[in-house]
Order: structure tokens, then C-alpha cells, then sequence
């Protein structure tokens, strides 16, 4: 597995940056094979809320990688909270409760740039 590391877009070293969360949702996988890749960086008056949804999820919890099942989306989802990391692979059919949340959270704040490529 590829592993990504989210920075923050700009002012790195503010002291705004350090409240900054910054969310990827990688989605691999189905029957063409196409990758999507949806970003998150809510402004620091929107981190509570988008922090909220990043704890409740299970991110310790062990997945079994034999659920992804053949031609089954992938969900890689990797979170920069301050200078901590956090990356889970989600396979589509466990992507439910606090993960679907937080994927379609971030989906929703990143229409714009939806754009797909081959895998």
C-alpha cells in the first residue's frame, strides 16, 4: 500500500496551520479499475466539527483485507491532524457508521476537483 502524507496547502508555519486538518479519501477498485481521490481542508473555524467526525473514527480497528471482494471499491483515507497521522484502508463493504460519514463529508467538500484517473 502506497502511503500519502497530507500537508496543509499554505501557511505551514502560522499558527493557524496548526489547528488545520487536512482529509484525502482515495477510492480504488471497482469493476474498471478507476481511481478517485477526493481533499478536505476545512478552515479553522470549521475544525471542531470536521475533528468531531475524525474521532469517532475506528481507527485502531483491524479490517479484514479479505472483505474487499472482487471488483469491491477500496477506500484509503489518510488525516493530518497537527503534526499527527492517521490512514486506514476501509473496504467497501465495512465503509458504513462513522467511515461512511467521514468519506462522504470530505466527497462533499471536495466537488470540485472529482476528477478520475486510471489506476
Amino acid at each position: 500500500m502506497v502511503h500519502e502524507i497530507e500537508n496543509p496547502a499554505d501557511d505551514a508555519g502560522s499558527g493557524d496551520a496548526q489547528d488545520r486538518i487536512v482529509i484525502a479519501v482515495v477510492r480504488t477498485g471497482g469493476i474498471a479499475g478507476l481511481r478517485r481521490r477526493w481533499r478536505a481542508e476545512p478552515a479553522p473555524d470549521q475544525a471542531p466539527t470536521w475533528l468531531e467526525l475524525v474521532e469517532r473514527c475506528p481507527w485502531d480497528e483491524q479490517l479484514d483485507p479479505d472483505a474487499r471482494g472482487a471488483d469491491r471499491f477500496v477506500w484509503s483515507i489518510h488525516v493530518r491532524v497537527r503534526d499527527e497521522q492517521l490512514e486506514q484502508v476501509v473496504p467497501d463493504t465495512r465503509l458504513e457508521g462513522a467511515w461512511r460519514e467521514l468519506v462522504d463529508a470530505v466527497r462533499e467538500a471536495d466537488t470540485g476537483s472529482d476528477a478520475e484517473s486510471g489506476a
